[in-house]
């Protein structure tokens, strides 16, 4: 096993990319490109790790944070659920450590939205803890390296891997080590056509050895994605837009978009959308006039949003199930912290009131 640690640090410090978050030890600049780096690209991140740096340079000014510039400065990176964990955590630092990122892995684990990944990343870089990490790029490389050809999901799968995982940091430079794996399965053990002409585990991996990499780590089927319907409204009251903003905690907690709700199976939208903004609103809505369809897929889920302007007549709104509402100015809904879907829609829905 030295004689790998070896080989592979030789390979990072020879090879590694010039990565902006590994010119520092902060242990909360390591924690916010671990964050950022879940599920998206390092070429998207790097602009974003320094800009959030910049406003947000510590655990106290992230903490004192309103939730919406987070969201602010988070905005286009997607997975807002990472970005309000963040907040969460930065309170709970504050209350619960002082301000200071604690440096074990299970006192880090109790923080909000940190789990087994981000707790051994940031006790082993920013700490010197030999804590394994396991992303998809070192799920990939150590499947590979010991020949696993059944799925990595699996839970006996999952535990040789972070087992093999634990058994490599044990040493010098963990944090380096672990680094070097991920950078492994970014640059050299990539999904398809892995370059393993030039992998420092060349000769001690089984793939390798069995031509195989390329089939591992065994493919999992993709859950099907369902088809679901909804329907939200341009109301306009006296020439301003009513928006409305989700709870904290709920699918997109702390966005503001348009009032609306999903169709149930038979429905049609204009019905859904009378009887819901009646329900969740307390609105009436006159002169509806249909306004087209967007379309919008996330992780598992297709979205067919049909949409309508309208007019609201008088009365009093009332909240149920929204955090607030507003009455804004057509010119000023571009402010509003908003999700792509309710971009989306906005510009299809100004784009028609424009042409009316």
């Amino acid at each position: 096993m030295r004689g790998e640690r070896d080989a592979l640090l030789a390979w990072y410090d020879a090879s590694r990319r010039d990565l902006p978050w590994r010119r520092t030890r902060d242990p909360y600049a390591v924690w916010i490109s671990e964050a950022m780096l879940q599920q998206t690209r390092v070429e998207t991140v790097i602009p974003y790790w320094h800009r959030f740096l910049e406003r947000f340079p510590d655990v106290a000014t992230l903490a004192s944070a309103e939730l919406e510039e987070v969201y602010d400065l988070w905005a286009g990176l997607g997975y807002y659920t990472r970005a309000r964990n963040l907040s969460r955590a930065a309170q709970a630092v504050m209350q619960r450590f002082g301000g200071e990122l604690p440096d074990d892995a299970e006192a880090l684990r109790s923080l909000p939205g940190i789990g087994r990944y981000t707790a051994g990343a940031v006790a082993s870089i920013a700490f010197d803890r030999p804590e394994p990490v396991v992303d998809g790029n070192v799920e990939r490389v150590l499947a590979r390296r010991l020949g696993l050809r059944t799925n990595v999901k699996a839970p006996e799968t999952a535990k040789r891997i972070w087992q093999e995982a634990l058994q490599l940091v044990r040493g010098p430079r963990p944090g380096d080590l672990n680094q070097a794996l991920m950078e492994l399965g970014a640059t050299l053990c990539t999904p398809r056509s892995p370059r393993c002409e030039h992998c420092p585990w060349s000769a001690s991996c089984s793939a390798c050895a069995a031509g195989d990499a390329e089939q591992i780590p065994r493919k999992v089927p993709k859950a099907a994605v369902k088809k679901a319907r909804a329907v939200a409204a341009l109301v306009l009251r006296r020439g301003r837009a009513l928006l409305v903003r989700r709870p904290a905690g709920s699918l997109l907690g702390g966005f503001w978009e348009l009032p609306g709700a999903e169709i149930s199976r038979g429905e049609k939208p204009k019905d859904a959308l009378g009887l819901r903004l009646g329900e969740r609103l307390g609105l009436r809505l006159s002169e509806l006039r249909a306004a087209g369809v967007v379309k919008h897929t996330f992780t598992h889920r297709s979205l067919q949003l049909h949409l309508f302007a309208a007019a609201a007549l008088p009365g009093r709104v009332r909240l149920d199930g929204y955090a607030r509402h507003r009455w804004m100015p057509l010119a000023d809904l571009s402010r509003l912290h908003t999700s792509v879907l309710t971009r989306k829609a906005l510009q299809r829905l100004l784009h028609e009131t424009d042409e009316t």
